[in-house]
């Protein structure tokens, strides 16, 4: 008997409630392509967008699979291919997927949307590593070049790519503010690479800032949730400061506080993680990055909880909850 294969799609643009699991023939890797036997995938908030219609792009059709995290061995090699071979584990890198979702037994990349797995991490560590840290990555470590004196708010600062934002400017030795709703998070924070946590919603957010920065300001912030924190933040800019927007948790686009934009000098740059996987020189920076500081232990991967296959529409509900532990949620496959 062959073996079942099975993927889990989206049948409607209405999240969760549009999720449905279903068999399906897996294709062969075509010339310039290489095929993984999934052993595992990883839930992201992009994904989640995608899933409600509301991201940049949208599906060319539906149903559609969702996911652009994932890790699994070679099984197939197209022609044309080199530098890859059959048993080794890889993991796929973040890029608009659009009808070829990682959440199903097999997925189908071009390899330069592929990376081999860190030695010494099991499947579920190594699936979980790239989206966090490389969103987090271009931003602090390229973009605002952390470093002594360079100061950095993370807003949402408990979710992955926060975390990692966290660990990489401290790295760097930048000073680091990171927020959050509830104050069972702060030592977590701390712990990341926090220098100072803010507690709250926004009020009092850039007094919190200037005193933690002498007065100077933010010379940039990572910024995950949308309206309701800008507003707060931009009175507290740093001259020349800039503003990386990758995400709407608070489902809301944000209205630009013009004044203190002009008082500061400060940019606000909408940032997504795929226009610099897809150049091929700046994944390269990204890459060499990751893997020099996981081997040295300066970062490494932090996943919360694993669910089985079946089980995709709990480990987004689980997700979506106000959250005690941190770090990736995984569908071991």
């Amino acid at each position: 008997m062959p073996e079942t294969n099975r993927e889990w799609v989206i049948t409607q643009y209405s999240g969760i409630d549009g999720l449905q699991l279903r068999e399906y023939t897996p294709k062969n890797a075509g010339p310039g392509e290489v095929r993984l036997k999934v052993e595992a995938f990883a839930l992201n908030w992009g994904d989640m967008d995608l899933m409600q219609g509301r991201y940049s792009f949208n599906f060319s059709e539906l149903p559609a699979r969702v996911g652009c995290e994932a890790v699994g061995i070679v099984d197939q090699i197209g022609d044309g291919v080199t530098g890859i071979a059959i048993g080794e584990r890889h993991c796929t890198l973040p890029y608009f997927y659009d009808m070829n979702g990682a959440s199903g037994d097999t997925v189908i990349r071009d390899p330069r949307y592929l990376t081999k797995a860190p030695d010494g991490m099991d499947a579920v560590e190594a699936g979980s590593i790239w989206m966090q840290f490389m969103t987090a990555y271009y931003p602090i470590a390229e973009l605002a070049k952390a470093g002594p004196g360079v100061n950095i708010l993370v807003t949402a600062a408990t979710s992955t790519a926060g975390r990692a934002a966290l660990e990489i400017g401290s790295m760097l030795g930048a000073t680091m503010i990171g927020t959050s709703r509830y104050d069972h998070n702060r030592d977590y924070l701390m712990e990341g690479g926090a220098s100072h946590v803010y507690i709250g919603n926004g009020e009092g957010l850039a007094e919190t800032v200037r005193e933690a920065t002498g007065g100077v300001g933010v010379h940039a912030v990572f910024d995950s949730v949308g309206a309701g924190m800008i507003a707060h933040y931009s009175q507290a800019l740093a001259k020349d400061a800039q503003i990386f927007f990758y995400g709407t948790l608070d489902e809301k686009l944000p209205e630009l506080p013009m004044m203190y934009l002009y008082q500061a000098n400060a940019t606000f740059k909408p940032y997504s993680l795929f226009n610099y996987i897809e150049d091929a020189a700046w994944k390269k920076k990204g890459l060499d990055f990751v893997y020099g500081a996981l081997a040295s232990g300066k970062i490494r991967p932090t996943v919360d909880r694993v669910f089985p296959m079946e089980q995709f529409r709990e480990a987004w509900e689980y997700l979506r909850a106000p959250r005690q532990n941190h770090g990736k949620v995984m569908i071991r496959v």
